[in-house]
């Protein structure tokens, strides 16, 4: 966790700086380390209490702020930081992880509005449970047929649950940004350099 960061030269308003506070997640991944079995890094920033045991049918607001630069999206539109959800899926197997693929940032070099999750962009699973849903990194759903997929493989009658939620950028493309404002339900974890503070936002 960090301070700012704040927009390009020029920006101004409420998009120049962290929309919370003072502070951020800042996320940095190379596609070319020099340590390490592998060039290109990974990073993910979770909870692993907070949320175990929640049912994932309980998830009905989820989304995050961004800074995404012009240089990552350079690379590509779609360089940019995931949701990353493990959960149990109860599809005939007890692990997988559950991924939000955001669209393309709307802003570059500021502060981003509120991205949601639920409305926009696209969510797969990992493993055996992406097969048992249809919903894998070929074929994506939207969240609410990611829920309705998962209901539908159900093997028996427990249903999908939390083991974590995090923030997360993958191995595709190098990214250095930033991340605020994750929303999970009625809570929007605001990330500063002293910690996270929880904002109650029904």
């Amino acid at each position: 966790m960090r301070a700012g960061p704040y927009g390009s030269f020029g920006v101004t308003g409420s998009s120049a700086q962290p929309p919370f506070g003072v502070g951020s997640l800042g996320l940095q991944v190379s596609d070319n380390a020099m340590s390490g079995g592998t060039p290109q890094e990974k990073v993910a920033f979770g909870n692993e209490v907070d949320f175990l045991g929640n049912p994932v049918s309980g998830l009905t607001r989820v989304g995050f702020r961004v800074f995404q630069t012009q240089e990552n999206a350079d690379i590509s539109a779609s360089n940019m930081p995931n949701i990353a959800l493990e959960i149990n899926p109860q599809t005939g197997s007890s692990y997988t992880t559950m991924v939000w693929v955001p669209d393309p940032a709307p802003v570059t070099n500021k502060w981003s509005p509120f991205i949601s999750a639920v409305s926009t962009g696209q969510w797969y699973f990992t493993g055996s449970a992406g097969t048992a849903t249809g919903c894998d990194q070929t074929t994506m759903c939207s969240f609410s047929g990611a829920k309705s997929a998962l209901a539908a493989a159900q093997v028996g009658g427990t249903p999908a649950s939390i083991y974590t939620i995090a923030i997360a950028k993958g191995r595709d493309d190098a990214w250095v940004g930033a991340v605020d404002g994750l929303r999970i339900n009625n809570n929007v974890y605001n990330f500063e350099p002293y910690g996270v503070n929880t904002i109650n936002a029904p």
